[in-house]
């Protein structure tokens, strides 16, 4: 697994911008830390018993039973992936000790670049447009792109330039605008074993991210790592629609839940070696939210595999859906509205995206908890 400890391309450029590299602590690295978690959920909802009663073909599934998912929050009038990441840069910074202006970096990780409607912008960058929304005149920006793992990946490389003194604090945002696939889908759709399955099960989300510079001491990000599998990148894959506006999207789900299922446990095992943890150790495990079913069946074979469970395992696909590259922040930030986390709780977010990506990110929730209201 490839860990946030090393050097990232481009970065001597960076820092010839911002005016050098301040010198490592006697340990060697800083720690970064989460210094706020944003999300951005649109108001307009579509169930699923909605959704299969606009298939075209009478298809029988039980959409709701397979999944676990009652309902997804679509986008409305005037709302794209644009507006929903921006939604979620404010909402972070909302509850941040910093104001747009000290951001050094600013990392927009969508996969879906939808601004003014359907319309797809690649240039200029969307990370250009939503910095200067946002007011971070200073900061660098840029996009990457690596599907649904978009936002951890971007989680990773700023870490890794934080704990090498390069920046000292940044922001990850994604607006994730999918549900278009939903509606392509129901046309096409005929049986349960329909590779468009999948993308019956989306959602529309905004999710941000802003990492900083940990104080001397304080706890943060104790572990950040990614491995690609390459050789099952074609069990997802996306086109422009046939039928419609938008995107169709043919997924191997099946294959895609086996493959990680089996690359995971070692992955997991060297991330936990690495912080020094058992699997019992994490409090919250939050995993990409694809399925209930999924989710729990995934569960159980880790635990099954590790001989012990982590102490919660968190499912939000049940009210929002799959929202790609958002999926975990849009979970972080609903759980700490309701006040569930304790300032001593260890997070573990686990990406397992297409392509076959596998990242994995450790941290303690620490100050985030008092930053935000308790509503649960």
């Amino acid at each position: 697994m490839e860990k946030s400890n090393g050097s990232v391309n481009g970065g001597e450029h960076w820092m010839a911008l911002e005016g050098g590299v301040d010198d490592p602590p006697s340990g060697g690295l800083f720690t970064s830390r989460f210094a706020a978690i944003g999300a951005s959920v649109p108001e307009d909802r579509l169930s699923t018993d909605e959704l299969m009663a606009s298939t075209k073909h009478r298809t029988r599934i039980e959409l709701e039973r397979l999944t676990g998912i009652r309902e997804r929050h679509i986008v409305g009038e005037g709302e794209d992936s644009y507006t929903l990441a921006l939604g979620a840069a404010r909402d972070a910074l909302a509850h941040a000790e910093c104001a747009a202006e000290d951001l050094d970096v600013l990392i927009v990780s969508s996969i879906s670049r939808h601004v003014g409607g359907l319309r797809m912008q690649l240039e200029p960058p969307v990370s250009v447009s939503l910095k200067e929304a946002l007011g971070a005149r200073r900061a660098m920006s840029f996009d990457l792109a690596n599907a649904c793992a978009g936002m951890l990946t971007g989680v990773f490389i700023l870490n890794d330039l934080i704990r090498q003194g390069r920046v000292r604090r940044g922001m990850v945002v994604s607006g994730e605008y999918i549900s278009d696939l939903d509606h392509n889908a129901a046309r096409e759709v005929r049986t349960v074993m329909s590779k468009q399955l999948a993308s019956l099960t989306l959602g529309d989300a905004g999710g941000a991210a802003i990492l900083e510079r940990a104080p001397e001491g304080a706890p943060g990000i104790e572990v950040a790592g990614f491995t690609t599998l390459s050789e099952h990148s074609r069990l997802c894959m996306a086109f422009p629609a046939k039928i419609g506006p938008g995107t169709t999207m043919y997924t191997d789900a099946r294959a895609i839940h086996k493959f990680a299922i089996e690359a995971s446990p070692p992955l997991l095992r060297e991330a936990l070696d690495q912080a020094g943890l058992e699997l019992d150790e994490i409090d919250y495990l939050i995993p990409h939210q694809t399925s209930a079913r999924a989710i729990k069946q995934g569960m159980k074979d880790l635990s099954e595999r590790f001989g012990v469970a982590p102490k919660h395992w968190v499912v939000t696909v049940d009210e929002f859906g799959n929202t790609a590259s958002t999926t975990h922040f849009v979970a972080l930030r609903k759980y700490l509205r309701e006040g569930r986390f304790a300032e001593e709780d260890r997070v573990l977010l686990l990406a397992l995206a297409s392509g076959l990506e596998v990242g994995i990110v450790i941290f303690k929730v620490d100050h985030l908890v008092g930053r935000y209201g308790h509503d649960h």
